[in-house]
């Protein structure tokens, strides 16, 4: 079994919706769970890091369990091979909101978790034209999606993060491959596509096997044959581009 700890908001929820049924088509026992505080970022993980707080609502194979735990229950309820931090969405595309937030978090982790590999999860580039990118003040969704990769990056380099997962270049590239609709309401991915090819990146980041040819089809709204291997071929490439 693969046992993966997000320590995230709503953005690792739509990851890890199909995630666990996407992997058990495949062969795969991937045990998903999701820390959950919605629009969570990195300092307000700290926080709750120091306090100890029963904060988050856990949810295991994309499903609310209705428990109150804090990040160091987790930590400490299972030996994780992953664990997974990231920042909001809304600030993802700005590395001076990552730090000291992220190295200290890391630390933590590493000190209960010394086995078990951290792992950057790369959050994902608001819609063209919405509100939300107006709230942020940035132009362009693609320009969103440029100052997060490097955002990114420049965490996985700063924590030394043993792998990215690329959600930010998965949904970029159902963009690039004419996908029209792929936001649920201008930031969250949408409950087909969307979450459907986010979970295909999970996947094979973390266990190194291809989602070309996957099985699993039982989502939550209904989606064409081409969506489920458009949504495959997106998160492929991005895994192939994205190296580390």
């Amino acid at each position: 079994m693969i046992k993966v700890l997000a320590i995230g908001n709503s953005f690792s929820n739509n990851a890890m919706t199909y995630l666990h049924q996407i992997a058990r088509a495949a062969g795969v026992d991937l045990k998903c769970v999701n820390l959950f505080i919605g629009g969570c970022p990195l300092y307000t993980h700290y926080q709750n890091m120091l306090d100890d707080d029963r904060a988050y609502g856990l949810h295991v194979n994309g499903f609310s369990t209705g428990f109150k735990v804090s990040i160091r229950e987790a930590l400490r309820a299972d030996q994780w091979d992953y664990i997974t931090l990231q920042q909001a969405s809304r600030f993802s595309f700005d590395f001076e909101t990552f730090e000291p937030y992220i190295s200290e978090l890391a630390q933590y982790v590493r000190d209960y978790q010394p086995k078990a590999k951290l792992v950057i999860h790369q959050t994902w580039a608001y819609a063209e034209g919405g509100k939300h990118l107006e709230n942020v003040e940035i132009d362009h969704q693609y320009q969103m999606y440029e100052r997060l990769t490097d955002a990114y990056a420049r965490a996985a380099e700063a924590i030394d993060a043993a792998k990215i997962i690329p959600c930010g270049e998965a949904m970029q590239n159902l963009l690039r491959m004419g996908a029209e609709v792929i936001h649920a309401d201008g930031s969250h991915a949408s409950p087909g596509l969307g979450c459907y090819t986010l979970g295909c990146t999970w996947f094979e980041t973390l266990t190194g096997m291809s989602c070309v040819g996957n099985t699993f089809r039982d989502v939550n709204v209904e989606m064409s044959e081409d969506e489920f291997i458009l949504g495959q071929n997106a998160a492929h490439k991005a895994v192939a581009d994205v190296k580390l």
